[in-house]
């Protein structure tokens, strides 16, 4: 078993779970569906193919910023001539425009960890380095930030995130100390501090991503508050420098 290591940051995210017709949330962290389905597009993988492809993975994430909560008032088709307005199934003209809500989450940031076996990682590491169609966090209009894959190989990506990966800045982060408190979200029981956990079921666990199909079960998080050094948050201006130098220092 090995793992890598990603950071999912960029202007805006959406990382959907209950979504519906007009009405498409986000929940407040990288769903495991969305990150499948990221593996699955720069392999290649036809959305009719079984994501139990990836089920031997094993995803951490750490919120080094929640963001902001966005929401997207949206209309298609107003204004138009009955016959050029959308078309329903049925074949017919709605006449109306199109109303939606779209959440996001602007300005966050994720590092997630990714374990599982040694050919899996490293194929993943380098479809994500060369993809067939690019990645995006969680819609297609939501550009993630560089780099994307901090690292890939490694014996304890989740031991990385406690104590080495840089942490980008938070004003609202509550400090003690020498430490920085940050939530972590882990799909099993925490190893180091289980009486800590505080269990969440999420409906993220990608059962067919078959466009007339599409099916999701649930799955239970252990949600964590992290004691981690302070000394791992890098001011604004140095940030890309210190994840370029720890990106550096893991292909070493």
């Amino acid at each position: 078993m090995s793992g890598l290591l990603l950071r999912l940051a960029g202007p805006l995210q959406s990382w959907g779970e209950r979504s519906v017709f007009t009405h498409r949330d986000t929940t407040a962290f990288p769903t495991r569906s969305a990150l499948t389905g990221m593996f699955a597009a720069a392999e290649g993988r036809d959305r009719t193919q079984d994501p139990a492809y990836y089920a031997d993975l094993r995803f951490t994430v750490r919120v080094d910023r929640p963001g902001l909560p966005l929401t997207d008032y949206h209309t298609v088709g107003g204004g138009l001539p009955p016959r050029e307005t959308l078309i329903t199934s049925e074949g017919k003209h709605k006449g109306a425009a199109v109303v939606s809500h779209r959440q996001y989450l602007a300005d966050a940031v994720f590092t997630v960890a990714v374990t599982g076996p040694d050919a899996s990682v490293m194929r993943i590491a380098e479809a994500l380095e060369h993809p067939i169609w690019a990645p995006f966090l969680g819609r297609r209009a939501c550009v993630p930030d560089e780099p994307l894959l901090l690292a890939a190989g490694l014996t304890d990506p989740e031991q990385e995130l406690l104590t080495s990966v840089p942490l980008s800045p938070d004003e609202a982060r509550r400090a003690t100390g020498d430490t920085v408190h940050v939530t972590f979200l882990w799909d099993r029981t925490p190893p180091h501090r289980p009486e800590t956990a505080t269990a969440l079921d999420v409906a993220d666990q990608p059962l067919s991503f078959h466009p007339h199909n599409r099916r999701y079960g649930l799955r239970r998080l252990y949600r964590t508050e992290e004691p981690l050094p302070a000394t791992l948050t890098a001011p604004r201006g140095e940030l890309r420098s210190r994840l370029l130098d720890y990106c550096l220092g893991a292909l070493a």
